[in-house]
């Protein structure tokens, strides 16, 4: 491990756990313990994994004016998303857009009554903290929480957070609550990025690892690793920003329009005013040329990351490439995710993937691989 590689408040509880431990994004992580990736994702999708997403950046913002109104208006210049009407303890998906409509980053803002908490993608969090504090800093205090951040997923979740504090029942998808775990205040989102039921639970770093062995005392809970947190998100077609989302990318071909409601869009109350807006309502209203799109290879090998896509075998150039690709062990299946021209995204449209100097075919699938199991009511 690099000697400059950074710790999460739960390091030594993976060392406890036999944990692999890689670099990523700058931090000693878990990929896996010892039952295994395959073993690992299968528990979440069944009952409910534990993961440690310390590693991401948690930033607070606090009006100068004591009135949210104010930074949920001068966030609204930023993101294109409604923030005005972001209701107290609910949170909503945003991507921070740079002035040509390329994806900055993508991430999480929760109205937590005087403040907005925002949850960044730990590889992006020092350039997104000095970008709001850029843009922002005359109308927010602009403070990075020092907190652990976890994550409970799978629909064994809501049984195992309520053993320790039952109210968490109540929440539905996107709720966000403060409440008290295992003898410490916790911010709790029902959210995760596995397309599971769960939650996201924000404490104090001295207080994480009590916690986690405090879930973990449940015999449905087990820790799982960065492995099967990507093929969870893969299987459940989210995007990870640096590969499948990011600057070259914008939220109408990737799929990620739905994220920008009627009123930032043409015609809207607040229509534009968020960074690229001239080109992302133009998309919105013309259609992307091109389209991410769900994908499974013929046959049982993987198709990575970073393999060009053609139109057919004997083709001499590239209509696209593989963002994401690997095993789907829900599916028992390879399963993958990448860029195509409008015209070959229908479902059930054969493509060719070359691999080590081969053409592999591959036939467009809908997204999700898996169907969300999001509580929503």
């Amino acid at each position: 491990m690099p000697f400059d590689t950074l710790r999460t408040p739960l390091h030594a509880l993976h060392l406890r756990h036999g944990a692999r431990m890689v670099p990523f994004a700058g931090y000693a992580m878990p990929v896996q313990y010892p039952e295994g990736l395959l073993r690992e994702h299968l528990h979440t999708r069944a009952q409910a994994g534990l993961f440690d997403v310390s590693h991401m950046g948690q930033i607070q913002l606090i009006p100068r004016t004591g009135n949210l109104v104010d930074a949920a208006r001068a966030l609204e210049t930023l993101l294109p998303i409604d923030v005005l009407g972001l209701q107290p303890g609910r949170q909503r998906y945003g991507l921070l857009l740079d002035e040509t409509g390329g994806i900055r980053d993508d991430l999480m803002v929760a109205h937590c009554g005087d403040t907005l908490v925002l949850v960044v993608n730990a590889a992006n969090k020092l350039a997104d903290e000095a970008y709001l504090r850029a843009h922002l800093t005359g109308i927010c205090e602009i403070a990075v929480l020092p907190r652990a951040l976890l994550a409970l997923q799978g629909p064994g979740a809501e049984t195992a957070l309520a053993r320790l504090a039952p109210e968490v029942a109540a929440m539905r998808f996107m709720d966000v609550r403060t409440i008290e775990l295992a003898g410490t205040s916790a911010l709790v989102t029902r959210s995760g990025y596995t397309g599971e039921d769960g939650f996201e639970i924000s404490v104090p770093e001295d207080r994480a690892e009590g916690l986690a062995e405090a879930l973990l005392a449940d015999v449905s809970v087990r820790l799982v690793g960065l492995g099967a947190r990507d093929s969870l998100r893969l299987e459940a077609g989210l995007c990870l920003h640096g590969a499948d989302i990011d600057a070259g990318t914008d939220p109408v071909e990737a799929g990620l329009g739905w994220s920008i409601p009627a009123v930032r869009r043409r015609g809207g109350a607040r229509e534009g005013g968020f960074p690229g807006a001239a080109a992302i309502l133009a998309a919105l209203a013309a259609g992307p040329t091109r389209r991410r799109v769900g994908l499974r290879t013929e046959g049982a090998a993987p198709v990575r990351a970073g393999a060009l896509l053609f139109a057919e075998e004997a083709a001499g150039d590239a209509i696209g490439r593989i963002t994401s690709g690997g095993f789907g062990p829900s599916l028992q299946a390879p399963v993958a995710m990448g860029y195509l021209p409008v015209a070959l995204t229908e479902p059930g449209t054969r493509v060719f993937a070359e691999v080590r100097g081969r053409r592999l075919p591959m036939v467009v699938n809908g997204l999700p691989f898996v169907p969300a199991g999001f509580k929503r009511a």
